[in-house]
């Protein structure tokens, strides 16, 4: 029969709940709520995750979801949020129902007592109150986010361990919580297996001493950051008594070898481990090699003190290692590089950043010894030469992304024997690598059909047939080419016939770029969603006009410092693009009525200081 409801008719509340829980995208859930008062019931009962930003009045706010989603085990609290102001011109009865809706996953809210006091900041943060009202209303609670909550206290975080005694992970990322808290979560939630304390800089080595004696055995991952008052003796409370720990983060000025050779030797399951504390040195590095056999990911940042010695040791013991990261480690050369590679053959993502000794030699290594390498990132390495990326493009064949920043030394040479032996690349971002030219690029669209993701940043030598190339011969949906100033209206126009689903464009601060381009892109690429246009000096108002006439799934447009772009244009963006959410212009662009039709998706740059 027309218009009977038949799936309301026949399926019973279960069958819809286990429907629901199948959507992954909350525009999803968001749709299948608005059907009927039934599914929106339905969809309350099937929510399992909350994320909330900054709010008017946090703590009643929690109160109110707590009431319509009872079956939450997921709550993330994140302060940095900005807050979403209620929309102006929503009149009548759409205004009053827009206010009420509660059942959007990322929900802000303003208040609505004394709206004009700038000043009262508490307002707008989460305290104690709102914790505990957390604790009281989702007893299934399993994961808690709070970051950068300042005004949570010991007192919050003593309620929430009392009543959540099946937490598994708490973030707390940027609270002032002190020891009594941290005790009482280690005393109540035995199952804790996930704890972040970054910036949480009134603890002390009580607070986290006293949790790893009481709930070690459960905990499987640690962050510490900028905590001064976390020290050795800490560490060596959670090497004893966490023996199932399997990733540690130390941030620290205050942590010395005593503490890693703790974590090292008690924590012989340890996968991962990421340090950056000045005072380690290379015989800690030398234990982690001799006790962490477990060890997958080690990212090393800001070491002053660690040698080729230490690097040795990891390459001899560590064979799981797959994940390696080496960030301003001035000491470290190509002899510890060469010892990674030729010791842990199973390396998927090398990243070396800033290590100035580390040279064509030590990747020369890398290519002929790892073959199952899978990224590779080299910033700011002077001393990598192109025979370093010819080793590597003959020994690691499945190579999908390659990063490459300020390498001096690289050229043409380099990303041809790239392209010729890593074709299953997907993605590769150049940024002032001012020796590749458009020869290097061309082969990587002459060979990389698999290429989705190109960005080629103030890479001066590549011109329009580079692009020609690409776009014949790649299936690009991201591509950046800000500051390539010999690309022209040629170069993005083959781009937008060869690469239909293109939803990333970057051109900024292209001098030859025209309308003709914005035209072609409009016409040929109906999914683009974000597009950089600033500082392209001949765009005007009729290009802007072709681009968003096709492009209805626009979310962002960047156009500042477009001289021949005036208030119409921006006008012209706003009222074209129904999905549209930030348009980033120049204030005095924006006429009276664009500004009162679209002030929330309105973005100024700050010319005015």
């Amino acid at each position: 029969m027309r218009g009977h409801d038949w799936i309301n008719t026949c399926l019973p509340d279960e069958l819809i709940l286990e429907i629901f829980r199948r959507l992954h995208s909350k525009a999803s859930h968001d749709a299948c709520s608005l059907v009927c008062k039934r599914w929106l019931g339905l969809d309350r009962l099937s929510r399992s995750t909350l994320r909330i930003g900054a709010s008017g009045s946090p703590d009643l706010f929690i109160k109110f979801l707590a009431q319509r989603f009872v079956n939450v085990k997921a709550v993330h609290i994140d302060e940095r949020l900005s807050i979403s102001l209620p929309v102006n011109t929503m009149q009548g009865k759409r205004r009053g129902r827009a206010e009420n809706v509660l059942t959007s996953v990322k929900l802000h809210y303003t208040a609505q007592t004394r709206p004009d006091k700038e000043d009262d900041c508490e307002s707008f943060c989460l305290t104690d109150s709102g914790l505990t009202a957390v604790a009281d209303g989702f007893s299934k609670l399993e994961k808690l986010s709070l970051i950068w909550c300042s005004n949570v206290t010991s007192f919050g975080i003593m309620s929430l361990g009392q009543k959540c005694i099946f937490l598994k992970s708490l973030d707390l990322q940027g609270c002032y919580v002190g020891d009594q808290g941290l005790a009482v979560v280690g005393q109540c939630c035995k199952q804790l297996e996930d704890l972040n304390l970054r910036f949480c800089e009134s603890l002390t080595d009580a607070g986290l001493v006293e949790l790893a004696t009481k709930c070690g055995k459960s905990l499987k991952s640690l962050g510490v950051a900028a905590c001064a008052r976390i020290t050795d003796e800490s560490l060596e409370a959670v090497g004893f008594h966490c023996k199932s720990l399997e990733t540690l983060s130390l941030d620290s000025e205050f942590i010395n070898d005593k503490g890693v050779l703790a974590i090292a030797q008690g924590c012989p399951l340890l996968k991962v481990l990421k340090i950056q504390c000045i005072n380690v040195t290379d015989s800690a590095l030398m234990v982690v090699g001799v006790s962490c056999l477990s060890l997958e990911m080690l990212a090393l940042h800001s070491f002053q003190q660690f040698t080729d010695e230490g690097l040795r040791s990891i390459g001899k013991g560590c064979k799981k290692l797959k994940n390696l990261t080496l960030s301003d480690c001035n000491f470290l050369g190509d002899r510890g590089l060469e010892a990674i590679a030729t010791g842990c053959t199973e390396l998927t993502h090398l990243e070396v950043n800033g290590c100035h000794n580390i040279g064509t030699i030590g990747l020369e290594s890398v290519g002929k010894s790892c073959p199952r390498l899978t990224e590779l990132a080299l910033l700011y390495c002077q001393r990598i030469g192109n025979f370093a990326l010819t080793e590597v493009g003959r020994g690691c064949k499945y190579l999908q992304a390659l990063h490459l920043v300020d390498c001096s030394s690289l050229g043409d040479e380099a990303i041809c024997s790239i392209a010729r032996g890593c074709r299953n690349l997907k993605k590769l971002h150049i940024r002032r690598c001012y020796e590749v030219g458009s020869k290097g690029i061309i082969a990587v669209g002459e060979n990389c059909h698999s290429l989705t993701d190109l960005s080629l940043r103030f890479c001066d030598r590549v011109r329009d047939e580079a692009l020609i190339a690409v776009g014949q011969g790649c299936p690009l949906q991201y591509l950046n080419v800000s500051g390539c100033n010999q690309i022209g209206d040629v170069g993005i126009v083959a781009i937008a016939r060869g690469c239909p689903e293109l939803a990333y464009l970057d051109v900024s601060v292209l001098q030859n770029l025209g309308d003709m381009a914005l035209a072609e892109l409009g016409e040929c690429c109906p999914l683009l969603k974000d597009v950089v246009l600033s500082h392209c000096h001949q765009i005007t108002d009729i290009g802007v006009s072709h681009l968003v006439k096709n492009c209805q799934m626009l979310n962002s447009c960047h156009m500042v410092y477009c001289p021949n772009i005036t208030a119409a244009g921006v006008a012209t963006v706003v009222s074209s693009c129904p999905n549209i959410k930030k348009v980033l212009v120049e204030k005095w662009k924006v006429s009276p009525r664009t500004k009162r039709r679209a002030s929330a998706v309105l973005s100024y740059l700050c010319v005015d200081l």
